[in-house]
């Protein structure tokens, strides 16, 4: 089993404090959803977990090891941003050999959701197509933990469905942190739950919690 421990994260944007002394953990074999409001601070928490962004203050560990740099994620951490990342002329089927090993490229050329897409590039797809190329690509990387920024967006309610049946089966050998604007379809898959709001983050139980931190309406 792997654990992804972060704790004490902090990270400001000139004088806007955005995210102070954050904790959260993911180990294999659970899905973690991660709420909060539009520009809360969600994905600046995902860019500093992966490495691409610095806080003023950190400690994030992989199992026992202290993460430092963008190398000490190599095959430990993978991460799904909001924006399209696919080379927009390569051919679907060979993104596949790049991102994933053989053994992982194996599974995702026998995957009939992504089968119509192999010999398609990038450029010629929908915005929601790409996205699920995206998702699968990084949710069948070498990584034991895996970051989803907004994995269902642009993606139709009937392959959303498909995308958490494949996630929750993955979960199995993998840890997940996933946040969505799509509430309920990651309230479907998580095990466990935080809601990120004014900067701090707080593990919550059930939807009740989220309504009484003021995240949904209560009405819901």
């Amino acid at each position: 089993m792997s654990k992804l421990h972060v704790d004490s994260i902090t990270k400001s944007f000139g004088d806007k404090k955005i995210l102070q002394d954050v904790y959260l953990s993911c180990e294999t074999g659970k899905v973690v959803g991660l709420f909060g409001s539009n520009g809360v601070g969600k994905s600046t928490l995902f860019q500093i977990i992966f490495g691409t962004l610095k806080g003023e203050n950190q400690f994030i560990k992989f199992n026992t090891s202290i993460l430092q740099n963008q190398w000490d994620r190599k095959n430990k951490i993978s991460y799904l941003p909001q924006y399209s990342f696919l080379p927009k002329n390569s051919k679907i089927k060979n993104l596949i050999n790049l991102f994933c090993n053989k053994e992982n490229s194996n599974k995702l050329h026998n995957l009939e959701l992504i089968q119509p897409f192999l010999n398609e590039i990038p450029k010629n797809l929908s915005s929601g197509e790409q996205r699920i190329i995206e998702v699968l690509l990084i949710i069948h990387s070498h990584s034991d933990i895996i970051l989803l920024d907004e994995p269902f967006h642009s993606v139709s309610p009937k392959i959303t469905t498909e995308l958490k049946k494949i996630i929750k089966e993955i979960s199995k050998q993998k840890g997940f942190i996933i946040s969505d604007h799509n509430y309920q379809d990651v309230l479907d898959i998580s095990d466990e739950m935080y809601l990120l709001s004014n900067t701090h983050v707080r593990q919550i139980k059930d939807i009740k919690e989220l309504q009484l931190f003021k995240y949904l309406p209560k009405s819901i």
